[in-house]
C-alpha cells in the first residue's frame, strides 16, 4: 500500500538553534532549571534539515537573533496559504521580537505579510488542511485571529478548542497526512480537544489515524508528512506502528532535546506555500 502514497515536494523556512535554551516557562514542558545541551539540539536539528533534503525537500534558513531562543520554531512565526503570509503576534512577551525577522525574511523573499491585530502563533495554530484550514484555541492563539485569518487568507477556517495544557498548540495534537482536495486524512489526539472539537474532527476525518496520550506525549503528532513519508519523534512507537499500516512510511527523526521547551518536528519547520 506504501506505494500508492505519493509525496508531494515541500519548501520549508527552519532557524538553527544556535541561541537555543530554556529561560523561561510559558508551557508546562519548560523548566529553567533543566539545562539544554545546546550542541546536542543544534546536532537533532541537522539531522532534521539533512532528513528533509534526503526526501528531495527544498529547506531554506532564517538568521537566529541572540536573545530569543524560542525563535528556533519556525512554524510560529506564520501561515502561509497561496503565497499569502498571515504573521505572528505571540501571547507571551518574551516571543513577541521573533515576528519581526520572519516577516522581514519573507518580504525579502517576494511576500507580502498580514499583521494579525489578535494573539496567532502560526502554524501552531493554524494547520492547512486542503480545502480549509483546522485552527486552535484555548492556550495561544484567540477566537478573533480565526476570523482574522479566514477573511485574510480566503479560505474556511475551522475552530477547534484545545483543553490539555500539554497540548497548547494544534500542532501538539494534530498533524495533516493528506492535503488534497476531496481526500484530506489527519493524525490525532482526541482527548486534547472540547467534545464538540472531537466530534467535528471525527466527522471531517473519519479515517483518521488517531494515537494514544503515549504517543502524544513523545511529541508524536508534532510530525511532518509528505503524503507519503512521515516524519516522526522515534518514541512514538504505537503511532509509527499504526501509519505503517496505513500505507505511510514513517521516517523517525529524535528531537527530544527540543521537547524541553514543548517542541518538537513541526515546532521547527514552517512550510511556504506559494
Amino acid at each position: 500500500m506504501s506505494e500508492s502514497r505519493v509525496p508531494r515536494r515541500r519548501r520549508f523556512l527552519v532557524c538553527e538553534p544556535r541561541h537555543f535554551a530554556v529561560q523561561y516557562a510559558i508551557n508546562p514542558w519548560m523548566h529553567p532549571e533543566r539545562p539544554v545541551d545546546t550542541g546536542r539540539a543544534l546536532a537533532q536539528w541537522r539531522a532534521l534539515v539533512d532528513a528533509y533534503r534526503a526526501h528531495g525537500h527544498t529547506v531554506e534558513t532564517v538568521e537566529p537573533v541572540p536573545g530569543l531562543p524560542d525563535m528556533v520554531f519556525a512554524a510560529n512565526a506564520a501561515v502561509t496559504v497561496g503565497g499569502r503570509v498571515f504573521g505572528s503576534l505571540f501571547k507571551a512577551p518574551q516571543r513577541r521580537p521573533e515576528s519581526l525577522p520572519y516577516d522581514t525574511w519573507f518580504k525579502s523573499a517576494g511576500f507580502d505579510v498580514y499583521r494579525p491585530e489578535s494573539v496567532c502563533e502560526g502554524e501552531g495554530d493554524f494547520v492547512p488542511a486542503g480545502r480549509w484550514i483546522l485552527a486552535g484555541t484555548g492556550f495561544r492563539t484567540t477566537r478573533e485571529a480565526h476570523q482574522e485569518a479566514q477573511e485574510y487568507l480566503g479560505t474556511a477556517v475551522i475552530s477547534l478548542t484545545l483543553t490539555d495544557p500539554y497540548f497548547y498548540h494544534l500542532d501538539t495534537a494534530l498533524f495533516v497526512l493528506d492535503d488534497t482536495a476531496g481526500a484530506e486524512n489527519i493524525a490525532y489526539y482526541p482527548e486534547a480537544f472540547s467534545p464538540g472539537s472531537r466530534e467535528v474532527l471525527a466527522r471531517l476525518y473519519p479515517d483518521a489515524v488517531t494515537a494514544t496520550r503515549e504517543d502524544a506525549m513523545a511529541f508524536g503528532l508534532n510530525s511532518v508528512c509528505d503524503g507519503r513519508h512521515v516524519f516522526v519523534s522515534p518514541g512514538a512507537t504505537t503511532l509509527i506502528g499504526r501509519l505503517a499500516e496505513r500505507g505511510y512510511v514513517p521516517v523517525p527523526v529524535d528531537l527530544s532535546e527540543f521537547h524541553k521547551s514543548g517542541g518538537g518536528i513541526k515546532c521547527c519547520t514552517q512550510e511556504i506555500r506559494s
